[in-house]
């Protein structure tokens, strides 16, 4: 019998259900089977939070767990994946067909912390829910009768994602050139198959004066203070002819040193957000001249500097999102409205330019508590035994998603053509000199 066919139950009763389903079921028990050792896998990255890249303890953690998943040697383990805290693992049934190209699955872990608040973006969590899933996955295919599909399911320790861009650093070393469709689920207050996440670009601008004693002869000094308090307003003032759905935000990190001495140097540094690569271009270059402009108005000199990348909007793969949704029903999942969905509040994230080179999904879930993101109280929930439950339950929502895409050719093509007609309606790629 094929995943895809029915079969009685329960003696005959006119009731059927499919292979498929019943492979999502053992998903899911494969899941709760290894609740204790994924939670107890969540613990110890919560317990000991780490900043972007120095994620050394959460990788160990992550490694020896895909490295001892009975039976022993099964997932095929690379420790220091392109990236030092970075990791690759591998699993594919034995047996499979070799005549044609496996389908690659891709479940991706994030791991790093906030500075002074820990986990208070739950990536705790999204490290779980995406070993989670992958074990989900696995324990379906190995409980297939017959010969396993040609497939391989690969979890990826994606570092860095507050700070740096991980992923990025990974598409650029080419860890997803061979994946078909990646998937992973983040944190949050409810739960949404989708949240309109937004390009952003980061710069640091650092202004050059002249010191000079403040009290006895402020007129030899160049003020880089004041440069840079012009630079804040400038931008203050600048928000009344920015769209709604343009962010702009900063601070000042270096103002001088002592009151009676004419600052010489000072920084700020800023994060500019905008729903697409296109128009993120065209606030940035507003914000530059007003930078520049506070450069000429206090005779400083002003050097502005990029981040080392650009966080892409997440494009939208509605075919794979409504299978996800349809799955996270069947489980008690509650969804947000699509219109909710599509107007809702966003951050950025490094999986808009992994949404760029693979189709994939990266949903919301709610995990017990009403706490907001990047607070103390999130950081509280996310180490709390009731985010246990809605974590698992989206594994599970992934897991029987991916064994969608696995058994059903025609929900893998729909998926590969909407990821097609949204690279085309980013204008951004074809105006890139």
């Amino acid at each position: 019998m094929k995943p895809g066919e029915e079969r009685p139950v329960e003696g005959g009763v006119c009731a059927v259900v499919s292979e498929l389903e019943l492979l999502k079921l053992r998903a899911a028990e494969r899941i709760d089977e290894a609740a204790e050792r994924l939670g107890a896998l969540s613990r110890a990255i919560w317990s000991e939070p780490e900043l972007a890249y120095e994620e050394h303890r959460a990788h160990r953690a992550l490694t020896c767990f895909f490295e001892r998943e009975p039976p022993a040697a099964s997932w095929a383990v690379q420790a220091h994946y392109q990236l030092a805290t970075a990791f690759r693992a591998e699993w594919e049934p034995p047996g499979a067909g070799a005549a044609s190209r496996p389908l690659h699955l891709g479940f991706l872990c994030e791991y790093d912390a906030l500075p002074g608040i820990g986990h208070a973006c739950g990536h705790n969590l999204i490290a779980e829910v995406g070993a989670a899933a992958a074990l989900g996955v696995k324990g379906a295919l190995e409980g297939l009768r017959g010969p396993p599909p040609p497939v391989k399911v690969v979890v990826l320790g994606t570092p860095a994602e507050e700070d740096g861009g991980g992923k990025i650093d990974l598409i650029e070393a080419g860890a997803f050139k061979n994946l078909d469709v990646v998937f992973m689920a983040h944190p949050s207050q409810e739960n949404a198959a989708y949240l309109p996440d937004a390009a952003e670009h980061d710069v640091t601008v650092k202004y050059y004066g002249k010191a000079s004693h403040a009290a006895a002869y402020p007129w030899e000094g160049v003020n880089a203070l004041d440069a840079a308090v012009l630079a804040y307003n400038n931008l203050s003032v600048l928000r009344q002819q920015l769209k709604p759905t343009w962010r702009a935000h900063g601070i000042i990190k270096n103002g001088g040193v002592k009151p009676n001495i004419i600052p010489s140097y000072s920084e700020l540094i800023y994060y500019f957000r905008a729903p697409s690569m296109k128009e993120l271009r065209v606030l940035t270059k507003k914000a530059e001249e007003c930078f520049r402009a506070a450069a000429l108005a206090t005779g400083c000199t002003v050097e502005i500097k990029g981040g080392t990348h650009d966080y892409y909007n997440v494009l939208p793969n509605k075919s794979l999102w409504k299978a996800y949704v349809e799955n996270g029903k069947k489980l008690g999942i509650e969804f947000i409205s699509e219109d909710a969905m599509l107007k809702g509040p966003s951050g950025s994230t490094d999986f808009g330019n992994v949404s760029f080179v693979v189709p994939g999904i990266h949903p919301y879930f709610y995990i017990g508590s009403n706490a907001l993101n990047h607070t103390e109280q999130y950081t509280e929930a996310a180490g709390s035994q009731e985010a246990q439950f809605y974590t698992l339950r989206t594994a599970k929502a992934l897991a029987m998603t991916a064994l969608d895409v696995i058994f059903k050719p025609e929900l893998l093509e729909r998926i590969k053509e909407d990821f097609k007609l949204k690279l085309q309606e980013e204008e951004f790629f074809n105006t890139v000199e």
